[in-house]
């Protein structure tokens, strides 16, 4: 009976545990499926058909887009796989001490059953016991019999806990091969999807190649027109600082009223009037200093500052970075160099622009037909172009992640969030400080 009840849990945990993954490969999944996501959603991003520059060099931007996401997949499968396989090493180390374990434990377990079984009978124990000198032995020696009984039950329970744990690494183990077998696999097909997106793109960079005087052309005219708009965005910068330098200039002579007053109040005792004179002193450096945040924005730059690098992606729905920050070469295009002073998002037609952290609304204009947004987070500035449709005004607060508007799409069917971030003057990377 013992037997069966052994042998009806160790099938119970086998059932139980074979859908079971490791911690471990619930998490490498999770972040996998993230990046599986975003690739296949990229992938409904509709390319133009047709054959000029603009749109070639569009599609060109769109598929080295994909083929960076797909690279980063890839690596990271990679890495999952590498992961993986150590931790099938720690699990193959676990399960063979396990066993040793076990085993020690079987073979006391057997002893003690070997024992009572030559010493099975009702009449064998009463004879031991009975057979005493005295009644304090006779006394030890039942306690003796009833411990042992006891001790012989411990170790089968421990046989079976024991065995429990072998069948649950086991299981462990199996399914952590069969997740670096399936790994491995997907890998496969990931780099054969690559090696047709190297091939489109070849062919596009082929068809580029014998225009290159109408892509200086397009591209000329594009900086041209780009230029025009980030002098624009500096102008509209420039005075936002110069109301947070006015702002702050305010604060400080408020501080300095405020220490006037307290040391006037003050005069009667000597130690609260020298006292007051060093709070005076402490305030009129701050103003010499002349910061240019008040103290609103500089908790609003600090909270920021902190959430860098895990800021929301600034459009809604699936998207492909086309367009990188700094300036670059395009691979395999001579001499074809872009200046990007952010990042272009691509999306899906209806996409909208939506703030990355909370803060207020600095300034709504028009650039050739379209809507630009400015929000203000303390010292930093978010730059959100190429809305069609606007849905605040300047002055309102938003929260992370709030609509700011419908961006455009063009007559190529591309809908491009051209997106920038500053922390006063000075251009940073939007890609370092966004979450993808």
């Amino acid at each position: 009976m013992k037997r069966f009840v052994v042998i009806s849990c160790i099938c119970f945990c086998v059932c139980t545990l074979a859908a079971q993954t490791t911690p471990k490969i619930r998490q490498l999944e999770k972040q996998r499926n993230e990046l599986k996501q975003q690739i296949a959603e990229s992938e409904t991003l509709l390319q133009s058909t047709k054959k000029d520059v603009k749109s070639q060099l569009g599609n060109l931007a769109l598929l080295s887009g994909q083929i960076e996401e797909r690279q980063k997949y890839i690596q990271t499968i990679e890495n999952d796989v590498k992961a993986i396989q150590q931790e099938i090493s720690r699990l193959e180390r676990d399960l063979k001490s396990l066993q040793k374990e076990l085993k020690e434990k079987r073979q006391k377990y057997e002893l003690s059953v070997k024992y009572i079984y030559r010493n099975k009978s009702i009449q064998d124990k009463l004879m031991f016991i009975f057979s005493a000198e005295d009644f304090g032995q006779m006394y030890r020696r039942l306690r003796y019999v009833r411990e042992y009984a006891d001790y012989q039950r411990l170790q089968g329970i421990q046989v079976q806990r024991k065995q429990k744990q072998v069948t649950e690494k086991a299981n462990s183990l199996k399914n952590s091969r069969k997740a670096k077998e399936d790994l491995l696999k997907q890998g496969e097909a990931e780099k054969a999807k690559l090696e047709a997106q190297e091939q489109e793109r070849k062919q596009i960079l082929s068809g580029l190649q014998k225009k290159q005087r109408s892509i200086q052309s397009e591209l000329a005219k594009q900086r041209r027109s780009a230029d025009k708009l980030n002098a624009q965005i500096d102008r509209l910068i420039e005075i936002e600082i110069e109301k947070a330098r006015k702002r702050a200039e305010e604060e400080a002579r408020r501080k300095a009223e405020e220490a006037r007053k307290k040391a006037e109040a003050a005069k009667g005792s000597t130690e609260t009037s020298s006292s007051a004179k060093k709070e005076t002193a402490k305030t009129s450096v701050e103003k010499l200093e002349a910061y240019k945040v008040d103290s609103e924005d500089r908790r609003l730059s600090s909270n920021f500052e902190k959430n860098k690098g895990i800021l929301p992606v600034p459009i809604t729905g699936p998207y492909v970075v086309v367009g990188h920050y700094g300036q670059y070469q395009v691979k395999g295009l001579r001499n074809v160099k872009l200046d990007n002073k952010g990042m272009d998002i691509k999306g899906k037609s209806g996409a909208n622009a939506r703030a990355i952290f909370d803060g207020e609304v600095s300034a709504v204009f028009q650039y050739n037909g379209l809507t630009n947004v400015l929000v203000r987070h303390g010292s930093y500035i978010s730059v959100y172009c190429n809305l069609s449709t606007v849905r605040v005004k300047k002055g309102s607060l938003v929260r992370a992640r709030d609509v700011l508007g419908e961006i455009h799409t063009n007559a190529e069917g591309e809908t491009i969030l051209h997106f920038q971030l500053r922390k006063e003057t000075v251009k940073l990377n939007p890609e370092l400080w966004i979450h993808r």
